[in-house]
Formats: C-alpha cells, sequence, structure tokens
C-alpha cells in the first residue's frame, strides 16, 4: 500500500461532502486507523476505502459540538470564513485574523 501525501492540513477548516457538518483538522491519520467495528458499522454502500487518509475533527452542526473521524475522501475545504465553536478548538488552536488555525505554542516541560 503506497502512502498518499494528505490533502488537508492540521488547522484546516473542512466541511462533509454529504452530511452538514464542518470542522477544524486536529490530527490525520495516513490510512485507517480505527477499530474494525466502527469501519463496518458504516453502510456498505458508502464505506470509505481504508488506504486514505482519515481526518480527526473538532466538529459542528447547528445542534452540538463533538469529535468526528472522516475518510479524505468525504471532506472539501470550508470556504465560509466563519469560526468553528468547538470549545476544544481554543485549547488547541488561536484563530488569526485571516480567519486560519494555527496550533497554540505549548511552554517545554522542565
Amino acid at each position: 500500500m503506497e502512502a498518499r501525501v494528505a490533502k488537508f492540513g492540521i488547522g484546516q477548516v473542512v466541511r462533509h461532502r454529504v452530511y452538514p457538518f464542518r470542522g477544524v483538522v486536529y490530527n490525520v491519520d495516513p490510512t485507517f486507523a480505527n477499530t474494525e467495528e466502527w469501519w463496518r458499522s458504516i453502510p456498505e454502500e458508502v464505506r470509505p476505502a481504508k488506504d486514505q487518509p482519515f481526518y480527526h475533527l473538532y466538529a459542528e452542526n447547528t445542534d452540538s459540538q463533538y469529535v468526528a473521524y472522516v475518510s479524505e475522501q468525504n471532506l472539501l475545504p470550508d470556504e465560509s470564513g466563519e469560526p468553528i465553536s468547538h470549545p476544544q478548538v481554543d485549547e488547541m488552536f488561536v484563530r488569526t485574523e485571516k480567519g486560519e488555525y494555527r496550533l497554540r505554542n505549548k511552554p517545554m516541560a522542565c
């Protein structure tokens, strides 16, 4: 299996291709790295291939905020410019004047 370069980066805002949610990428797996049970719970006709990047998102929809794990094939860049209101975003990222998310500088341990 050949490794692919991730299309989206840490701090990028993305939206789901089908479902109405968006989020900030906080981690990337080069290929599927969740449980077989989780993967099989997805209906076979829409189940993503495992040999692509999968993204950990601080996600939100109109009703709630949550953590999502989404295949690259199901994500698109979010062009709305709207901030993400997930409570964990502010713990990990700083939103720049341009509306981008950058990792916070963490103090080094002594």
